[in-house]
């Protein structure tokens, strides 16, 4: 089982969801979990946002959850210099033995044009970092997740469930 995940911030708490998918080119779930976290710390200023963190972790153990592979809305790398952002810290905090792929919409500064993936013809395109896996197979899973649109329906589906659990 692969797990599409997000969390969502309301001030002091949070609501973590996955989703649950076996084949890329899913249009629905398996399965949806969500977790709510009563009491989220704040970012502390100049330092990268790790609050995410454990959120996923708490929506792992909470749910009993062991996936092959975790999607989510962010990055993995912050540069080309593959300076860690959240999702290497997912990947470190998972003993290096679940591969972690993140999705954004934006790119930072830095990124190399390698790590662009166009799901749609006109649409901008989506930028990917992994770890556990080979970039290669990251974009090419993504390029073949349902959806007509540019972000894949799983991820817009785990991100309307983190914000709206209920």
């Amino acid at each position: 089982m692969k797990l599409a995940v997000a969390v969502h911030f309301d001030g002091a708490q949070a609501n973590a969801a996955a989703v649950a998918f076996d084949a890329w080119d899913a249009a629905e779930a398996t399965k949806m979990h969500v977790s709510r976290i009563a009491h989220v710390e704040t970012a502390a200023r100049g330092e990268i946002d790790l609050r995410q963190l454990p959120c996923v972790m708490q929506l792992l153990r909470e749910h009993g959850l062991a996936p092959e592979l975790i999607l989510f809305e962010g990055f993995v790398h912050l540069d080309a210099d593959e300076a860690p952002g959240l999702g290497q810290h997912l990947f470190n905090a998972l003993g290096g033995k679940v591969p972690v792929v993140g999705v954004s919409k934006k790119s930072l500064p830095g990124l190399s044009a390698q790590v662009e993936v166009m799901r749609e013809e006109e649409a901008p395109p989506l930028w990917v970092t992994c770890a556990g896996i080979d970039i290669g197979a990251a974009k090419a899973r993504l390029r073949a997740m349902h959806g007509r649109k540019r972000v894949p329906t799983l991820m817009k589906l785990v991100a309307r469930l983190a914000k709206n659990p209920d």
